[in-house]
């Protein structure tokens, strides 16, 4: 604990995490995924700034120009949802590192889709019944279920990491993991080959290869998301892996970024 503070109080820099969400005049509904991050910026020697974007902002994209990582983190209904996809090609688009968490996984594959994969009004069944393409959907056995009550996938659950991925590198080369999860809709196994096959990699998979844990883009500085939420298991001596790795490449931006800002502001020799 007296290394942690030594630590703390020798965080110098600032990094920006754009966190898009739609509860954000209520920051400790996003608690747990706050703490994660600060435990992040810690051990990366950064003093954190979270910037709360409200999904439904009407000028998003502006809101997103400063940040150094952006992360769509979990949640439920359909409020914010094109909002949450904008967040994510803004980040994709612009090679800004990216964090998604089970809905922001969720939103990372239909952004893919619509906009990548071609796939028109892609879409979680969740949302749009009607969606040409439910690349989010129940699973087959599940749409028979009429009464919704404790038949969440909740609790840790193994996913097997995919060797050569970000992922598996964030975890130590760790071929299986434990993490807990939260949800009832899945990445569509219909719609899967097709997503993968446009570039889009999924790096953790359910012990049988069916269910996706988490998905990635190789040719980016880092953008990773999950199925489960790995904020449960972060602590402040030990940063979860993927939100180590996500603050990893936001400061390194972050870095960047002052090192030219100082460059163009700096007096001309005479």
């Amino acid at each position: 604990w007296t290394n942690l503070v030594r630590r703390i109080h020798a965080c110098e820099g600032r990094v920006r995490i754009a966190l898009v969400g739609k509860y954000v005049q209520l920051h400790d509904a996003y608690l747990s995924v706050a703490e994660a991050l600060k435990h992040a910026a810690i051990h990366h020697g950064a003093d954190l700034e979270i910037d709360w974007v409200d999904a439904e902002a009407p000028d998003l994209d502006n809101l997103l120009r400063q940040a150094d990582g952006i992360l769509v983190p979990g949640g439920f209904g359909g409020r914010g949802i094109e909002g949450k996809i904008a967040a994510t090609r803004h980040a994709r688009v612009n090679e800004v590192p990216f964090l998604g968490i089970c809905l922001g996984m969720q939103i990372a594959v239909i952004e893919y889709a619509r906009h990548v994969v071609g796939m028109d009004g892609a879409n979680s069944s969740e949302f749009d019944p009607e969606t040409p393409y439910a690349v989010i959907d129940l699973l087959p056995e599940q749409r028979a279920i009429e009464e919704r009550g404790g038949t969440m996938r909740l609790g840790a659950d193994p996913q097997h990491l995919v060797e050569g991925t970000q992922a598996y590198a964030a975890y130590d080369d760790q071929a299986v993991i434990y993490e807990r999860h939260r949800h009832r809709y899945e990445v569509n196994p219909a719609l899967r080959d097709e997503i993968e096959a446009a570039g889009l990699v999924v790096s953790g998979r359910s012990p049988n290869g069916r269910l996706v844990e988490v998905v990635e883009l190789p040719d980016h500085p880092w953008f990773c998301a999950s199925q489960f939420h790995p904020e449960f298991k972060s602590r402040p001596t030990r940063p979860q892996p993927l939100f180590r790795e996500f603050m990893g490449a936001a400061v390194a931006r972050a870095r960047t970024r002052d090192a030219v800002s100082e460059r163009e502001h700096a007096p001309l020799g005479g």
